[in-house]
């Protein structure tokens, strides 16, 4: 992966502060064979990482959202642990969104499959704990990843983490949005993506779209999605629910610290878990 002139610096300058001027992580594509072989028995964690590279984010903002927030969240890891990095997983399943342009996966398990022979072959060079790191939420992309790493803990005894978006947030996130409702392409990611690709932003076209108003009150899990279709309940003309009109440069340096905040707290907890002894 290559970073954008600029990307990595304003991460240290908004973000990092007192982070050191080294790299104590390494993405595996940029390492020789020899240096990954000595690399997988030295590094406490191997991420493999999933972010959609296109998927609709509204009208306003760019199809690779998902993949802007997955990197930057790479690179923060990379800068503060001796952590490899495999390469990114960019197509996935995701049909929430299958009627809007974008490269989606459209069977579930074969996702699951691919994430989880990725997750093998890595264990297999020398592996001794992997992360599963998912930009979208733990209900869409995260049910066949948490398949895998389920199965991959199963087969191999490998200790294995799923991190989804949804769990890099806390009640500190919810309070800096001004929108009554939200989830997707709102005031938050918006807000997110004017600190890290600001160019990639049209705000003059953004909209409001609550698609029908607030989700029932009543308990279970009620998948939904944004159909193209007149007459569907979940119609949508935009593909956003929430309000991106209210998304701020500080509103997404504020949710951006509490998610390298929390991404780290899961990384350094789980760098402390037993494994077991080579076979």
């Amino acid at each position: 992966m290559s970073l954008r002139p600029g990307f990595a610096g304003l991460i240290l300058l908004l973000l990092s502060p007192g982070l050191s001027a080294q790299q104590p992580g390494a993405y595996l594509s940029d390492l020789t064979w020899p240096d990954a072989e000595q690399r997988f028995r030295d590094a406490p964690i191997v991420i493999v990482p999933f972010g959609a590279g296109a998927k609709e984010h509204g009208p306003h903002l760019p199809l690779g959202t998902d993949r802007i927030v997955l990197d930057w969240l790479l690179q923060v890891a990379v800068d503060s642990m001796p952590v490899i990095v495999a390469p990114s997983i960019l197509h996935g399943w995701f049909p929430a969104f299958r009627d809007f342009p974008g490269t989606d996966i459209a069977d579930p398990a074969v996702f699951q499959q691919y994430a989880l022979q990725v997750g093998e072959a890595l264990v297999r060079r020398g592996a001794r704990r992997i992360v599963f790191l998912n930009t979208g939420i733990s209900r869409s992309t995260g049910l066949p990843l948490a398949i895998a790493a389920r199965e991959l803990h199963a087969s191999t005894h490998v200790p294995t983490l799923l991190v989804s978006w949804d769990d890099l947030e806390t009640e500190e996130t919810a309070a800096i949005a001004e929108q009554r409702d939200g989830g997707h392409a709102d005031e938050l990611e918006t807000s997110i993506i004017l600190v890290l690709r600001p160019e990639l932003v049209h705000m003059d076209r953004a909209v409001t779209d609550y698609q029908g108003g607030p989700a029932p009150a009543f308990p279970g899990y009620r998948p939904g999605g944004f159909s193209r279709t007149q007459g569907d309940p979940d119609f949508s003309e935009t593909g956003v629910f929430g309000d991106p009109r209210l998304a701020s440069v500080d509103k997404g340096r504020r949710a951006l610290a509490i998610m390298r905040t929390q991404w780290l707290k899961a990384l350094r907890g789980f760098a402390a878990v037993p494994t077991v002894a080579p076979r």
